[in-house]
């Protein structure tokens, strides 16, 4: 591939000042300019131009955003609200907070445009309990917006009404899950609902159909409104068109947040390229692609890939295009963006006992596999590393896991079983070895 490029633009003004201070900074680069021109056209065309951008939702799952919108039930008499998951509760993803803390109009504009296609007439913010500064930026955003009748009642002058609210959160990853969100949002335990029948765009907020997009999702539909679905159909690559935000965090020099097309660089060009590769002295390990949920790829490890067009390639870890799709083909996802890089300092045990021990503080424990078993695995884990592994273990963990994936109502039993059934996988020796390499290690430096 070319030497990459960044393009961006959701990014475009991100570290210029003014924009979270106030409106003005906003408006003089042609802030609302884009939902002035959305208002005028037919919902119905906006609708079709993201279904014609194959935007994909960025959140983690990389559902078609078009086709989420034309499944929400518009017969049922019923009001469409408008969810807006600002959660971002996947370790080692921070672009959403970046862009409601840089950018926060950018985010309403994108709002208001969506609300218009859908015959929105009220929508919520839901923001992550640890976002405070988010959230206060995030009211003062709105209130701004109101003033300048952007957002509120009887919109530009016309006799269209909606109106945007911050919801905080108290915290909790299940609530990135987005019927446990909207059961939050409710005043309830965030407990996941069963699908079907619950499904949001039919059964969701107040048992209305409900869109729940995440925050750069919806960043997007402003850009898509300007330019059209087919111009941003050409960004990226087939089914994975657009622009991406990658979040890259732990042993790389130059960690940060970076806006790419998507599929057109590939995980080494972001590493060794753009991040400046390993620390001095080090070389890379691991590296979780798509949040700490995402199974980990381990360096020096080939797979045999099926080309669009129809050819096999095989490919290391540094020829995988950073795309839905291909990430998918090599045996992990793209899910939110984070990707955690680990050199050969990290001893794979004691980064899965992080991990282990995250999940299982987060298990909603509404399924018994997920509340049950991610407690059993963190158990292991944080058993092994204070001196009681055995030889076993790694069998014992992969077991578990293997009781936990697909036997849950929703995703969080995929999320903590996935990191468990793949470290075991790629790094099977380090778990039956741990015992012994464990008395004659060096102190390891801490993944950050």
């Amino acid at each position: 591939m070319p030497a990459p490029v960044q393009r961006r633009i959701l990014l475009a003004h991100i570290d210029e000042p003014g924009y979270t201070s106030d409106i003005d900074c906003y408006l003089r680069h042609g802030g609302y300019g884009v939902m002035k021109r959305a208002i005028a056209r037919q919902p119905e065309e906006l609708i079709d131009e993201v279904k014609k951008s194959g935007l994909r939702g960025r959140g983690g799952a990389g559902f078609s955003c078009g086709l989420k919108w034309t499944l929400v039930d518009r017969k049922s008499g019923k009001p469409v609200y408008l969810v807006v998951n600002a959660d971002e509760s996947e370790p080692g993803t921070f672009k959403d907070r970046h862009l409601i803390h840089q950018d926060p109009h950018q985010l309403i504009e994108g709002i208001m445009i969506t609300c218009w296609a859908n015959n929105v007439r009220q929508a919520y913010i839901y923001i992550r309990g640890e976002f405070p500064q988010g959230a206060r930026i995030l009211e003062r955003a709105i209130q701004e917006a109101r003033e300048h009748r952007f957002v509120g009642r009887n919109i530009l002058g016309t006799a269209y009404s909606c109106d945007v609210f911050v919801h905080r959160g108290a915290g909790a990853y299940i609530c990135g899950e987005e019927t446990g969100l909207i059961e939050s949002l409710e005043g309830k335990r965030p407990y996941p609902r069963i699908k079907p029948p619950y499904f949001p765009a039919v059964l969701g907020l107040y048992q209305c159909p409900t869109i729940v997009n995440n925050v750069e999702t919806i960043c997007h539909v402003k850009h898509i409104a300007d330019m059209g679905g087919d111009a941003f159909a050409r960004i990226g690559t087939p089914n994975n068109t657009g622009t991406r935000i990658y979040c890259v965090s732990g042993h790389v020099r130059r960690p940060g947040y970076y806006e790419f097309e998507v599929g057109r660089i590939t995980l080494g060009q972001l590493l060794y390229e753009v991040c400046g590769g390993p620390r001095p002295g080090r070389t890379f390990k691991a590296v979780i692609p798509g949040g700490s949920s995402a199974k980990v790829l381990k360096f020096g490890e080939r797979f045999r890939v099926k080309l669009r067009e129809g050819s096999m390639a095989e490919w290391s870890v540094e020829d995988i295009p950073l795309d839905f799709d291909y990430l998918s083909a090599c045996g992990t996802m793209g899910g939110s963006g984070g990707v955690i890089v680990m050199d050969d300092s990290v001893n794979m045990v004691e980064a899965l006992a992080n991990i282990n021990a995250f999940y299982a503080h987060e298990s909603c424990g509404q399924c018994t596999p997920c509340r049950e078993g991610s407690l059993w695995m963190r158990k292991i884990t944080t058993r092994m590393v204070h001196g009681g592994a055995r030889a076993q273990d790694g069998e014992l963990l992969q077991s578990v896991a293997d009781q936990i994936a697909g036997r849950t109502v929703c995703a969080f039993g995929e999320a903590c079983a996935w990191p468990t059934q793949s470290f075991v996988q790629k790094f099977g020796d380090e778990f039956r070895q741990y015992a012994e390499t464990k008395k004659t290690a060096k102190p390891v430096t801490p993944l950050v």
